[in-house]
């Protein structure tokens, strides 16, 4: 029997390869995909795997480019924003500084019970034509050079086949089928690590308190909704709902301040709660009989010497490439941005476009965004403590991915390299910028005296950050998205100069020469009305 061909082979059927095999169909409806994924279908739901909450740029990839919004909004949760809750050692939540919007925010985003989700995209891939084969273990493959075919030996059914392929684009997590073979792994300088579980049953913080007014700041009440984040000194506490009526459950450290040992079995993380989450900690304990399951990561960050080769016809997409942090979920955005280079390589290569001269462009546009990302990580849990700090870190964050990551990847100019020349000047000075404010914030912290008042810092009362937030679905021609790019730089300059501000004034000892080096570089107006909370404490 001859060997079966594929256009595309795609090594692993988690979400990023599932994703990329629907992105590649509904682009190319005659493309001959095959998908090879260890796992046998159907995952158990609440399946095991990080990366549940979803921001903006997953959201907008899943409901739109994937065009999976009914799916989302019928078998998934509605996410009521990020909210965090300053409460190391906190024998009273309703006690502590409060952050997150006290409405839902326009621009919806979702969380994902990874299981159910799998499950659902592996029927839509074969619906739309796929060859998935579930059960599938890969036992070796041999990759062409310059336009060879791409040959890969796996098992499946008792039985040894073989497949032949154009593109071969390895999606298989953190086992690295092509990483591992050509040698591509590389670390980076963010050290923390985590361990998650599930518990069958929801974790609500409204049942820890029966307090009248702290209940009425959320209307919907529905905090639950929320990807809702404990912190403290060098660490945070995840809780995230899941479809399925599971709850997840996640500890993220630094481990300078919390050394793994203390965290890595299910009852080392009961007893360390017990010290710094004592409200969780005593939900949890009635609920022991739930545990579903219970994993440790040491050092889970990690970049890639290259994710992608056009003349080869190979590439990375999702863990099996790079993985930044799952504070605030880019796992699911670098996912989208990923399988959409993939996506235009392989329909640019089948029209017979030289993709060998443009994979590199592409590669150096994807580094670029995970190098801007890893400064937001690098060294800053240390200051997670800070009730004053920390909601203005959150706030500059949110700014920095809203006015440029989300414009670039929603108006799709991503993967327009004249666009992203032409932007090359612009998108460097913000980069700059979010690395000089990475480090002002860093060393405030360092200051800090950690007071965290009995506050609600609501982002929806921020007028300028629901409309950014707004914005996001708006369709730009050139000259709107231009005008739009321009317009948050400058708020960008705007809220560095308030934060600076504000943080003189209380230390003015605090160095703060090489974040005006970076603002002079780009000349702006101060703002026409102050762009902080307003109930921060008093400076």
């Amino acid at each position: 029997m001859s060997t079966p061909h594929h256009d595309v082979v795609i090594l692993g059927g988690g979400l990023a390869g599932l994703t990329l095999a629907l992105q590649l169909r509904r682009r190319m409806p005659d493309l001959d995909v095959l998908v090879l994924e260890r796992r046998t279908h159907p995952l158990p739901e609440a399946a095991h795997k990080v990366g549940e909450s979803s921001v903006e740029i997953q959201a907008h990839y899943l409901s739109q480019v994937l065009g999976l919004q009914d799916y989302l909004e019928r078998r998934q949760l509605k996410k009521f924003g990020f909210r965090f809750f300053w409460s190391d050692a906190a024998p009273d939540l309703t006690q502590v500084t409060e952050l997150g919007a006290s409405t839902f925010l326009p621009t919806q985003s979702y969380q994902l019970d990874r299981g159910m989700l799998e499950n659902d995209l592996a029927q839509m891939v074969q619906d739309q034509g796929v060859h998935h084969r579930d059960g599938a273990l890969v036992r070796d493959f041999t990759l062409g050079r310059k336009g060879e075919r791409h040959a890969v030996r796996y098992e499946h059914g008792g039985s040894a086949h073989e497949a032949t392929a154009d593109w071969l684009v390895d999606a298989s997590g953190r086992a690295g089928l092509l990483k591992r073979r050509l040698d591509l792994a590389q670390p980076n300088d963010h050290t923390a690590h985590a361990v998650w579980f599930r518990i069958d049953r929801r974790i609500d913080v409204a049942d820890w308190t029966d307090d009248a007014e702290w209940l009425a700041r959320c209307n919907p009440p529905n905090r639950w909704l929320s990807t809702n984040h404990l912190v403290g000194a060098g660490y945070w506490v995840w809780l995230i709902p899941l479809a399925s009526g599971s709850h997840s459950v996640g500890i993220v450290a630094d481990p300078a301040l919390h050394p793994p040992e203390t965290l890595n079995s299910f009852d080392k993380a009961m007893n360390w709660l017990r010290v710094h989450q004592p409200q969780l900690h005593a939900d949890l304990d009635t609920k022991r009989d739930g545990l579903q399951d219970f994993a440790f990561f040491k050092r889970f960050s990690y970049g890639c010497k290259k994710v992608w080769s056009g003349s080869d016809r190979w590439a990375l997409t999702g863990e099996a490439g790079l993985f930044l942090d799952p504070f605030y979920s880019p796992g699911g955005d670098f996912i989208a941005i990923s399988n959409s280079f993939v996506t235009e390589m392989v329909e640019r290569d089948r029209a017979k476009a030289p993709v060998g001269m443009l994979a590199p462009m592409y590669e150096r546009i994807y580094f670029s965004l995970y190098e801007a990302m890893l400064p937001i990580y690098t060294g800053q849990y240390p200051l997670f403590h800070s009730a004053e700090v920390m909601p203005l870190k959150v706030l500059w964050d949110y700014t920095f991915y809203w006015g440029v990551m989300c414009q670039l990847f929603f108006q799709n100019r991503l993967v327009d390299v004249q666009a992203m020349a032409r932007l090359q000047d612009d998108l460097a000075w913000s980069h700059r910028m979010n690395m000089a404010v990475q480090d002002f914030l860093r060393a405030w912290g360092e200051v800090d005296d950690g007071a965290r008042p009995r506050r609600m810092l609501d982002q929806a009362s921020l007028a300028w950050f629901a409309e950014m937030n707004r914005g996001l679905t708006d369709r730009l021609d050139q000259a709107a998205f231009d005008a739009r790019l321009q317009a948050n730089l400058h708020l960008l300059h705007q809220l560095a100069e308030q934060l600076m501000d504000r943080a003189l004034r209380q230390h003015p000892g605090l160095a703060a020469e090489a974040l005006r080096a970076v603002m002079a570089q780009r000349p702006a107006a101060p703002a026409a009305h102050d762009l902080l909370f307003p109930n921060l404490s008093p400076a």
